[in-house]
């Protein structure tokens, strides 16, 4: 009850990872289950959607260098590949949206910010933030979808200032840019439950959010570490 409070959403097989290592707390996957069940402990999925992309504009756009290929290009350590996204907050009063940059790697979100418009400048702050603590060891690859904001010049202007190289996916596919929309999924799933009053009550959220993806949250494919973990046991 202590962890579901922390993260209701978390799943079963992480939460048993958790207690595992944690506590001296034993139980098999499928007994677990059966106890959250008759606790009322499952999850539950909450699905919604809202357009954040506009791929249809003037700007230029950039091959995709991550799609799978003899030229596809791929993270082996952090800070080669960064996936960034936009996706849409509910809030009681006004309009919010959540910029995020993850390492593709580590799965560690290393730059976000919240805004209330969908302008090309409140979505490099996240980028730049992101940049604050790049160690410029690798040539970096920055990816994304094709959305208005990362085609513009104040956004490519970033890219060409710290010498990153650009990758975008082919038209509005989401499965082309998977990674940064499944975390979108997993903060909006299991952290952002609740709606918040305003833009302040939100960036509060997703502060405390970030804080135990990247560090309470184990992910199996990098197996059952958490994204912080990955990423300082590399560039420490």
């Amino acid at each position: 009850r202590h962890e579901r409070i922390r993260q209701p959403q978390l799943g079963t097989r992480k939460l048993l990872h958790l207690l595992t290592m944690e506590t001296e707390f034993r139980i098999g996957r499928d007994k677990l289950f059966e106890l959250l069940k008759t606790h009322r402990l499952l999850v539950r999925r909450l699905r919604a959607y809202h357009k954040t992309t506009q791929s249809h504009h003037r700007f230029w756009c950039h091959p995709n260098l991550l799609k799978p290929g003899a030229a596809q290009e791929q993270a082996t350590q952090p800070e080669q590949i960064w996936v960034a996204d936009i996706t849409y907050l509910p809030v009681r009063n006004g309009e919010a949206y959540l910029s995020l940059v993850t390492d593709a790697y580590s799965r560690k979100i290393v730059g976000y910010h919240i805004h209330s418009d969908l302008r090309a400048e409140s979505v490099v702050t996240a980028y730049k933030k992101a940049l604050k603590d790049y160690r410029g060891r690798t040539g970096l690859i920055h990816h994304s979808d094709r959305g208005i904001q990362y085609c513009s010049k104040r956004y490519q202007a970033v890219h060409e200032k710290y010498g990153v190289r650009c990758s975008m996916t082919d038209g509005y596919d989401c499965y082309q840019n998977a990674l940064a929309e499944r975390v979108n999924g997993i903060l909006k799933g299991e952290y952002l439950l609740r709606k918040p009053d305003n833009l302040e009550q939100a960036a509060v959220m997703v502060d405390e959010s970030v804080r135990l993806y990247n560090t309470r949250r184990p992910h199996m494919a990098l197996k059952y570490r958490t994204p912080d973990e990955v990423h300082r046991a590399f560039l420490s």
